[in-house]
């Protein structure tokens, strides 16, 4: 539709189609920016370990915090992003501070923990690689030697499936290997109210430490099954 105006021509239906693009484009950048969000900044001293724009609020290192040594019950770094318990809660370290978060904790007497599975896992139906029926019964197994039956399994999936889709595909992101705490906590933060998202961290949290959590050292890929 044409309508002129002042000896102009002007395309509405032109004008209204780019802004339209715009703002569906400007929506695009906001979700993943959001989705997206990191894990912040750490700087490791000789006893405390300093976070910074840290993203997940409900977290006690959120928007930054200064981690005594003294604070941390252990830390594990052996398998991708880092993570530092503490009473309650789960501090995630770049992998890049790997090396110094293992001196860290040889230097201050910290336990080195074994890197727990189970969001791992969980998520394996939202990696960018084929999940098949085998994979799904394995993966139950493992997750029922845990403490994670099917129905809790069914039920996490319900929650977290569409976000995770979103998370991984629509950021282009597209993770074959492993998704893990910190990607759901990542999904879940862009989707849910701070009310919702603080029920959504503690579950999680908990799931994370549920079970024994044992490594597989038998030298095989991502799935660790």
């Amino acid at each position: 539709m044409s309508l002129k105006l002042g000896g102009m021509l002007y395309c509405v239906s032109s004008y209204v189609e780019l802004m339209l693009n715009r703002a569906i484009f400007n929506i695009l950048i906001y979700e993943m920016k959001n989705l997206l969000c990191g894990i912040g900044k750490s700087n490791i001293h000789e006893n405390f370990i300093l976070i910074t724009e840290y993203p997940f609020e409900p977290s006690f290192a959120y928007p930054e915090k200064r981690i005594k040594a003294d604070e941390i019950q252990s830390i594990c770094v052996e398998f991708g992003i880092c993570k530092i318990y503490v009473a309650g809660d789960i501090v995630f370290v770049s992998s890049e501070k790997k090396e110094c978060l293992k001196r860290f904790a040889e230097n201050n007497d910290i336990v080195l923990s074994e890197h727990s599975w189970n969001w791992d896992w969980i998520l394996e139906p939202y990696l960018d690689t084929e999940f098949t029926a085998a994979n799904e019964k394995l993966v139950q197994e493992r997750l029922l030697e845990n403490g994670i039956e099917k129905k809790e399994i069914d039920k996490i999936h319900t929650e977290v499936g569409k976000q995770m889709y979103k998370y991984n595909f629509d950021t282009m992101l597209w993770d074959w290997t492993s998704l893990g705490l910190a990607d759901v906590l990542s999904a879940m933060r862009a989707k849910y109210n701070k009310e919702k998202f603080r029920d959504f961290y503690k579950r999680a949290l908990e799931i994370d430490r549920r079970g024994k959590n044992k490594v597989n050292t038998t030298g095989n890929d991502s799935t660790k099954l």
